[in-house]
């Protein structure tokens, strides 16, 4: 519609009162976070189409052609956690995972071309089958009927089941909010773990034993909008949009990945036997590296350096500093800076620091500054490839118009930072840092007014190498 008619049909005060531009900005916001949802064919009917396979599916069937495909029964590969699934309000009697283990684990076993899977999860169902067959065939062809194929047995017996599901490993989330406009995202991380195991069926030996866990990630975002139009016309807006990740189809790939690890870790045992040697053998290799990668993680999936900061270390660094004194007007000055740090134990680190940089403020003050701290660090996950940490310093500042000269004043100065550390390698770490210096007097600035001390605010990046001898 246009606007003259909205003229028409609302009172001269209310279009007066009217933002058309914020009112449009508000609703256009709105309609696009909506129009986001609408992407998605969540409020479409579709029919039925062929299952997804999981991400691990195709590396399961590009393994190499074995030699001669195994004889494998499954009986039963079931949930054994035991959990409900979770429900904010009454009570369910729904399983937090799916009870079909043992259909998802038998199509693996075909789909590898590795096994011959047999039947025997319904093995009643087939036995009674055959007596029918033998039965009608003895009604009408006496003892001419001829008799059933015998029923393969299987060289192994693969048990297992799902052990464990862990719900909220990780959450978390975040917001904003302007006014009147804001938004919001959370996120919670589950997690099922796996057990698969090969038993020979000659000797009853557990021949091989593996696990596998598949992270499962649900996300939402929020967002909304209020704002008064009018003295009696409030309007408010919101959207939003959800998205769980399939337990089923997380299932399946955890029991895509076991299947397939219990094969490549058969092959390179000699429990079983590849067509290709040669092709098995670079199979092999690649999962090594990166069973040897997944063995660095932790309960949080995150990828973990045990050696970390192997030995002493330089640190290379620059960025800002602002003193904050009795002066007007301080300016940011540029700054350098050169640490030896020395590992004490994984999460603590002592350092000897030392920067230099410019101080400057309104009257014509402009001098040099120069520090000499002892540092002092603590790493939060000092093993992770990102950590957090905090340092307390504590030395002398020294300020001075000319740099060859360090006898004009020093100050006793003591504080502490805020920052994060990202190692490259376990030798090579990149920083951030943020922090406040105190110092002992009011003299920094050379002008002592006020009950506050002189203090320098700033931060810095830096790069670290470690193991120098």
């Amino acid at each position: 519609m246009s606007i003259s008619h909205w003229k028409r049909i609302l009172p001269t005060s209310l279009m007066s009162r009217l933002r058309i531009v914020p009112l449009l900005a508000l609703l256009v916001g709105t309609a696009s976070l909506t129009g986001c949802a609408s992407m998605d064919p969540a409020f479409e009917t579709r029919g039925a189409h062929p299952g997804i396979e999981s991400t691990t599916h195709d590396s399961l069937t590009a393994l190499p052609q074995p030699a001669s495909p195994v004889v494998t029964a499954v009986y039963q590969f079931r949930d054994q956690t035991g959990q409900y699934k979770r429900k904010e309000r009454g009570s369910t009697f729904s399983r937090a995972v799916t009870q079909g283990g043992t259909a998802i684990l038998m199509d693996a076993l075909a789909d590898s071309d590795w096994y011959r899977p047999i039947e025997r999860k319904g093995l009643s169902n087939l036995t009674q089958e055959r007596d029918i067959i033998r039965s009608i065939r003895q009604q009408y062809e006496g003892d001419r009927a001829d008799p059933l194929s015998p029923l393969l047995f299987a060289g192994i017996v693969l048990e297992g089941g799902i052990i464990g599901f862990d719900s909220n490993v990780i959450s978390g989330g975040g917001g904003f909010r302007l006014f009147s406009i804001g938004g919001s995202g959370e996120y919670r991380r589950s997690q099922v773990t796996i057990y698969l195991r090969a038993v020979s069926t000659q000797t009853g030996e557990v021949l091989k034993t593996v696990h596998t866990t598949k992270t499962i990630l649900s996300q939402e975002l929020q967002g909304n909008a209020t704002r008064f139009v009018a003295a009696n016309l409030f309007l408010e807006t919101e959207a939003g949009i959800s998205y769980n990740e399939p337990k089923t189809l997380a299932v399946t790939e955890a029991i895509d990945a076991a299947v397939r690890q219990l094969t490549i870790e058969g092959m390179r045992d000699g429990l079983f036997s590849p067509a290709d040697t040669a092709a098995a053998g670079s199979v092999i290799q690649r999962y090594e590296k990166s069973k040897a990668r997944a063995d660095r993680r932790d309960y949080f999936d995150r990828l973990l350096q045990p050696n970390n900061r192997p030995g002493p270390g330089i640190e290379v660094g620059s960025g800002g500093q602002v003193l904050q004194g009795d002066r007007q007007d301080p300016g940011l000055n540029p700054l350098g800076s050169l640490t030896l740090r020395q590992p004490l134990a994984p999460r603590w680190a002592l350092g000897l620091r030392n920067t230099v940089g410019r101080l400057d403020a309104a009257g014509d003050f402009q001098e040099t500054a120069l520090t000499s701290e002892l540092a002092l660090t603590y790493y939060f996950t000092p093993h992770a490839r990102f950590t957090p940490f905090l340092r307390a310093t504590g030395g002398v500042a020294t300020t001075f118009p000319d740099p060859h000269r360090l006898d004009d004043n020093g100050s006793l100065i003591g504080g502490g930072s805020l920052g994060a550390e990202y190692m490259v390698d376990e030798r090579l770490g990149v920083s951030a840092a943020f922090g406040v210096r105190v110092a002992a007097d009011d003299d920094l600035d050379g002008a002592a007014r006020g009950s506050f001390n002189d203090s320098l605010w700033g931060g810095s990046v830096g790069i670290t190498y470690y193991d120098l001898f």
